[in-house]
């Protein structure tokens, strides 16, 4: 193979691992796996467009938003890259937000008629916090089917937490990600810190564990239910036969896990995948 395309297939490779690092700020669910990137392309002057799509027609512009600035930073932190470039399409404020996030402006300056009270960050912050208990609960009901009972769970330090080898697939990826949160809150650090807290940094108590559990089992269940609706909305918008007319109608009546609206636009694009790659021909 050439060595100028070997040399774009590395960079390409390089741009989705850092996309697959950008999250559904609701879901906690990467917007790769999750089949939102739709291309991406690397420049000769090592510029980089990244299109995107979504469920909907209108998806919440401030999740909408947060995820084009998050693509942005996470693929401009690669050092070779000159610029990097998301285009969100088939969306209500989608020409908005482009050139918003590419201008550098600000949630509240970019769609002013969608900033009602309240920062992007603070939006931010409270799914964040949801992501936490959501990790949270995966590991700890691990520890528990690994033989874990409650009291060691609870005053389990980072330094042990650091050595469990857990069997289940979803738990092994958890365990870094929930980690990962607990030292960019400052709820840890150090090996001897506690390893399981809330949200507020409060030890969580053997007594208190059940019902501290049973609360995080229901932000579980609507994080699932909302990832299950918003794959479900994508599939059958860009991939849905044209004949199915009673699936259409379902669809279009169906509330956005993103927006908590109905979708009432309906967009033709060609299929995507969690793994579709970029044409660089």
């Amino acid at each position: 193979m050439d060595a100028v395309l070997l040399h774009h297939d590395r960079k390409t490779r390089e741009v989705w691992a850092r996309l697959a690092l950008v999250t559904d700020p609701e879901l906690d669910e990467s917007v790769t796996e999750l089949g939102f990137i739709e291309r991406v392309a690397v420049d000769d002057d090592c510029g980089v467009d990244i299109v995107f799509r979504l469920p909907t027609y209108w998806c919440s512009a401030n999740f909408a938003f947060l995820m084009a600035d998050d693509m942005r930073r996470a693929v401009s932190s690669l050092p070779w890259v000159r610029q990097a470039r998301p285009q969100l399409r088939d969306h209500m404020v989608a020409e908005e937000i482009n050139r918003g996030v590419s201008e550098g402006k600000s949630f509240g300056d970019a769609l002013s008629d969608f900033a009602s009270g309240g920062s992007l960050e603070e939006v931010r912050e409270k799914f964040r916090r949801k992501a936490f208990e959501r990790r949270q609960e995966v590991v700890i009901l691990a520890l528990r089917e690994a033989g874990y009972d409650d009291q060691a769970i609870c005053q389990m330090n980072l330094g042990t937490y650091d050595k469990v080898d857990f069997a289940s697939e979803e738990a092994v990826r958890q365990k870094p990600r929930y980690r990962e949160l607990l030292v960019e809150q400052r709820l840890a650090r150090l090996p001897v810190d506690h390893a399981f807290v809330t949200c507020e940094g409060h030890p969580i108590r053997r007594h208190e564990l059940a019902s501290y559990l049973q609360r995080l089992r229901g932000v579980r269940i609507n994080m699932e239910f909302n990832s299950s609706l918003c794959r479900g909305l994508l599939a059958a918008r860009y991939r849905e036969p044209d004949g199915d007319s009673a699936g259409r109608a379902a669809v279009d009546a169906a509330p956005c896990g993103g927006c908590g609206g109905g979708c009432a636009v309906r967009s033709v694009g060609p299929p995507m995948t969690a793994k579709h790659s970029a044409a660089l021909a």
